[in-house]
Order: structure tokens, then C-alpha cells, then sequence
């Protein structure tokens, strides 16, 4: 088969181009945005107008067009899906054994105040629930442990998704690096190690931020001791996890320290004066004529939290293990199955200016390399199996319970699949090639405006993953032209894209629903707006900082 130059203006006309190029990923951020198509209808009509652009604009082959988009869906599912899928198969479980409940009350009973319990539950245990599952379970979860406490619910849907911030780019075993990695080519451990440069400023501020937006200056100032030590203890084990360690497991360790720190910290420090309110400090109506709380269940006895814990002690041992180069090393030489794609493989050639000379697209672009049993989801699985088991479920029991959780996550994998197969076509085809060349324009000021070209990319799509891909590699071309580091600017893309999770639809249905606040989206969205974009804008100045000034910070490939 005959190999295929990839065109970077095939409309002769640089501006004409750009809007071609644009039309597929433009599309899927209206039709999402819109809230009336499904994110998965929304995310596979975008693959079919991708195919169309590359196939009659850019000229590319329609065989290895459709290869190409096949290619991305199956890296789809592999490695992101597979994480993702078996996360919340453990998750199921412990609601299924009752486990999670307790969890629930342990973790609420630790203090009375209004603004420790936010920064014990919406910030450290949310974020433990983001590195564990992401893809908005950790503002379901701390929405509903916050309202079952007693918060309004502007308050408990509001607070939970500003909470849900510094995490973020870590989220779900480091699905977001992953993504960012296999659309860039870069390594996902250089990758997390800046994003790890970037964030753990963000760890700092946003426990800060959180209770400020709650409690006001003043309630904020009265429990700063508290706030810094939730923030320091997570932010010092998040930078050196992410590069020391690897991304997959930052902020299950990081999340685990700062509650560890927090609730000792609370044993021998305590605020004057109690925050028994649980509405917001600003007019907040939300909880007037609501239904009674139920009574808290009784205490759990230190035995009931421990046999709590146990899964996820599980997991973090595991996924411990599965994250060192030594278990990789020693098993992926006899458990990978590489797969050339035929038709695709050693077939595309980059051209000027996206590169000095023709060159061949790499062949790690255009194989599936299935790693079956060093993949993360695949540790997480074992994890789960074992944590099952010790639960008391039945190897049957377990294959039913399977069979249910993938009914509830198979719209979620279509949508990652549909995702990777339009960032892998964009790729492949050259189409994000022209969409960086024309983003290059802003100069100077790149660092900045790349960074919430993220925040852009997860407010309209709803996550740090999906914005990865679709804008990963467009920051890796924009910032080579620039002579910028493309570490530097793929990791912006994801720090960027945290502050935007706030703000995307699909979080705040979930908040709202977690919150059983039904039709008032609206005012959720009124409420953290501001936030988000005053954070997006901190991000993009740290960016540029780094970028031009304390380059030294800039994470350099061996």
C-alpha cells in the first residue's frame, strides 16, 4: 500500500483550513454544551463528521481513516476504560456489603465544625475518591456525605465541585495522563512529574479558597492552622508521588496522608468558636422547606472503620505493586501482545512545518500494544476481586455484581472510546497539526491562553481525560513551533483543565442529582463560574512563569 503525506492547508486558504480542521471538535463542544444530545450520541456523531474532514478535506486514504478511528477506540477501552470500569466495580461492592456507609459516618463524625468537616470530606476524601474513580463519583460522593451531614444543598453541590479541583489531573489512577500520553507520545511519567510541578501550588490555595467561598474572610482566617495543614499534607505527597513514584497513584497517597494529618492535627488543635451553620455565608435559600434529616447512625467502632478501609488499603498495595518498573519489566516481556496496524503502520509521513523534514509517523502511534496484565485497570481489578472475596461475596456473586457494573458504565466507555478514536484520527490525519499551527498565532502569550485552552476543553466536555485527548497533541505541535517545552504545555493542558471541572455540565447534573436538588443546575453554575475561571487564570500565570521565568521547573525527558 502506497504511504500518504499528511496536508496541513488543504483548502489553499490558512483561515478556510482552520475552520475545517475545527468543524469535528467545535461540533462535539456544541453538542455537549447544548445539554440535549447524550455526551456518547454527542461523542460518536463527532467521530463520523472527523472521518468526512480527514477523508474529503485532508485527503487521507478513507481505509486508514476508519483504521485509524478504530485504533482510537480500541485504546479507548484499553487502557482508560479498563481503569475505569473495574474502579467502580469496587465501588459497587462496598455499597453492596454496607461497607461504604460506615465509611460515610466515620468519616462525618470526626469533628462538628461546618468548615473542618468541608475540608475533611469535599477536599481529602473527595480527592481520594478522584484518584480511585474520577469521572464525577467524587462529587457524587462527598454532595451526598454532605447532605446527609446536614449542608444546604448549594452548599453540598457547590463546595464539593470547587473541592473538586487540585485532583483532578490525576484522577481515576491517572487516567488523564494516560490519555494525555497516548495521544502525544510522550511518556506519562514526564508528563505527571510537571503536572506534579504545577498543581501542588493549587493543593495549597484551593482548601483556602473552598472555606472562603463557605464561611467568608473571617471564617476562613479562624481555622487557617487546619486549612494548612489539609493543604501542605496533600500537596507535599502530590508532588513527590507524581515525581518520584508514577501518576497513577498521587492522589490516593496524597489524599490518604492529608485526612491522616487533618483528623490528628484535630486531636490536639480546635477553633474557638464552632461553624454550626450549614448554609452558605452569602444569601443561601436552598435549604428551606426541606426533609428532616435522618438520624445518624450509630458511631463505628474502630474494628467497622479498619474493615471499611480494607479494599482500598488493597488497592493502594496493589496498584502500588502494578505502578513499579520492576513489576513492568518482569511482565510485560512474555504478557503484551503488539499489534501494527496494517494499512496504517510505517504508512503516514509528517511534513514541514510540523516537522524539520518528511518523516514517518512513530510506530508506537499506529500499534496497539495490549499490555493485558500490567495495565492499571487490570491491578485494580485483581484488587477488587480479592477486596470482594474478603467481603463475603461468592465467585458467582462477583460475575453478577461485574455484569451490573458494566451496565452502568457502558455509556461512560463509549464516550472514552468515541473520545481516543476522534484524538487518534486528529492525530493521524494531520487535523490537529492545522488546528496548532493556527493556535501558535497567540505568540508570547501561549503559556497563558494553552492553559485554558484546557479549562476550555473539560468545561465543555466534562473531563480532564477527554480534553487531553482531544487537546494533547495540539499543545505538543503548537508548543514545538514556539520552541516551548511540550511537557510543559501538555501538562498545562491538564492543570488548566482541573478548574474547569467546576463548571462542565455533566458535574453538575451529578451534583445536583447527588444532592437530590433537581432543576436548579442553573444556580450551581451561577455560583462556582467565577471560581472557575479565576483559578483557570492563576494556572495560565503559573504557566507562563515557568515558561519563561523559573524554567528550572520545566520537567526535561532523560
Amino acid at each position: 500500500m502506497n504511504s500518504w503525506n499528511q496536508i496541513y492547508n488543504p483548502l489553499g486558504n490558512a483561515t478556510l483550513s482552520t475552520i475545517a480542521a475545527a468543524i469535528p471538535v467545535v461540533t462535539l463542544l456544541i453538542l455537549i454544551a447544548s445539554g440535549k444530545v447524550k455526551a456518547h450520541i454527542a461523542a460518536i456523531i463527532a467521530v463520523i463528521l472527523t472521518n468526512l474532514i480527514a477523508i474529503f478535506i485532508f485527503t487521507m486514504p478513507a481505509n486508514m481513516s476508519i483504521r485509524a478511528s478504530v485504533l482510537g477506540i480500541v485504546s479507548g477501552f484499553f487502557p482508560i476504560g479498563w481503569i475505569v470500569l473495574n474502579v467502580i466495580f469496587l465501588y459497587q461492592l462496598t455499597v453492596a456489603t454496607g461497607q461504604f456507609e460506615l465509611l460515610k459516618r466515620a468519616v462525618g463524625g470526626v469533628t462538628e465544625d461546618r468548615r473542618l468537616q468541608l475540608l475533611l470530606i469535599a477536599f481529602s476524601f473527595g480527592a481520594f475518591f478522584e484518584g480511585a474513580s474520577g469521572f464525577g463519583t467524587p462529587v457524587a460522593v462527598t454532595g451526598a456525605i454532605l447532605i446527609g451531614l446536614g449542608f444546604s444543598p448549594l452548599a453540598a453541590s457547590g463546595l464539593s465541585l470547587i473541592a473538586n479541583t487540585a485532583p483532578v489531573a490525576y484522577g481515576a489512577l491517572g487516567t488523564p495522563i494516560a490519555g494525555l500520553a497516548s495521544v502525544t507520545g510522550i511518556d506519562p511519567f514526564l508528563l505527571g512529574a510537571m503536572v506534579g510541578r504545577q498543581l501542588p501550588f493549587f493543593s495549597l490555595i484551593v482548601p483556602f479558597w473552598l472555606i472562603w467561598a463557605f464561611a467568608g474572610w473571617k471564617g476562613m482566617k479562624d481555622i487557617w492552622p487546619a486549612i494548612l495543614v489539609t493543604g501542605i499534607s496533600f500537596a507535599i505527597p502530590q508532588y513527590l508521588i507524581s515525581n518520584f513514584i508514577n501518576p497513577w497513584i498521587v492522589d490516593i497517597g496524597a489524599s490518604l496522608v492529608s485526612m491522616a494529618c487533618l483528623i490528628g492535627f484535630l486531636k490536639v488543635w480546635h477553633p474557638k468558636e464552632l461553624w454550626l451553620s450549614p448554609a452558605l455565608r452569602s444569601k443561601d435559600t436552598s435549604n428551606e422547606g426541606g426533609p428532616p434529616l435522618p438520624p445518624p447512625g450509630p458511631k463505628p467502632s474502630t474494628a467497622q472503620v479498619w474493615l471499611a478501609l480494607l479494599p482500598w488499603i488493597i488497592v493502594c498495595i496493589v496498584l502500588l505493586l502494578w505502578g513499579t518498573n520492576f513489576f513492568k519489566n518482569n511482565v510485560n516481556p512474555w504478557a503484551t501482545w503488539s499489534y501494527p496496524v496494517p494499512g496504517l503502520d510505517k504508512l503516514i509521513n509528517k511534513v514541514p512545518p510540523i516537522v524539520a523534514a518528511p518523516a514517518l509517523e512513530p510506530s508506537s502511534g499506529t500499534t496497539f500494544s495490549f499490555t493485558w496484565l500490567s495495565y492499571t485497570g487490570s491491578g485494580m481489578l485483581i484488587a477488587a476481586i480479592i477486596s470482594g472475596l474478603l467481603m463475603g461475596f461468592s465467585p458467582g456473586g462477583l460475575i453478577a455484581a461485574y455484569g451490573r457494573t458494566i451496565k452502568v458504565c457502558a455509556y461512560s466507555l463509549i464516550t472514552i472510546s468515541a473520545m481516543l478514536a476522534i484524538g487518534t484520527l486528529t492525530r493521524i490525519s494531520g487535523i490537529d497539526a492545522t488546528l496548532g499551527l493556527a493556535f501558535a498565532g497567540t505568540g508570547v502569550l501561549y503559556p497563558f491562553f494553552g492553559t485554558l485552552l484546557g479549562w476550555l476543553g473539560v468545561a465543555l466536555t466534562g473531563s480532564d481525560t477527554a480534553s487531553n485527548v482531544l487537546f494533547g497533541n495540539l499543545q505538543k505541535i503548537t508548543s514545538e513551533q514556539l520552541g516551548l517545552s511540550p511537557i510543559l504545555m501538555g501538562a498545562a493542558n491538564s492543570s488548566g483543565g482541573v478548574m474547569g471541572k467546576m463548571i462542565d455540565a455533566q458535574s453538575i447534573v451529578v451534583a445536583s442529582t447527588a444532592t437530590n436538588w433537581f432543576g436548579h443546575e442553573g444556580t450551581i453554575l451561577r455560583f462556582v463560574f467565577w471560581h472557575s475561571i479565576a483559578l483557570a487564570c492563576l494556572v495560565g500565570l503559573l504557566v507562563m512563569a515557568q515558561a519563561y521565568i523559573f524554567t528550572g521547573m520545566i520537567v526535561t525527558a532523560p
